[in-house]
């Protein structure tokens, strides 16, 4: 916990310090969330092709699926979600030419969530 899904158009892959943007949020996030650093996973996903709108090709889009354990209060999710939002902002660079709408929701893990760690041996 938290799980977080990252989709992104593929025209902002130069664009977008992937790598810096986790490695701020985990930072950033864990004392929020009261989660120990190495308990934040990131994926990253570019979304091959995407349609914006009427299709514009210099629409873009960066989306945030953070799934954390149940509990947290909606001020907190809120805190989360502008946190996130900002942290994406300082993390991809203007590119030319694309409107890039950047989105965050904030869900939490299903009851069933499980976890095992397989430790190095």
């Amino acid at each position: 916990m938290p799980q977080i899904s990252v989709e992104y158009s593929e025209s902002l892959t130069d664009a977008f310090d992937r790598r810096g943007f986790a490695l701020a949020l985990h930072a950033a996030a864990q004392e929020l969330l009261g989660s120990a650093p190495t308990a934040f996973k990131t994926r990253f996903r570019t979304t091959g092709e995407t349609v914006i709108g009427d299709g514009d090709p210099s629409e873009a889009m960066v989306h945030v699926g953070l799934a954390i354990l149940p509990g947290r209060d909606a001020e907190t999710k809120t805190k989360l979600g502008e946190l996130t939002q900002t942290l994406l902002a300082a993390h991809l660079k203007p590119a030319a030419d694309l409107n890039t709408q950047l989105t965050v929701e904030i869900r939490d893990l299903a009851d069933a969530y499980s976890k095992t760690v397989i430790a190095r041996a």
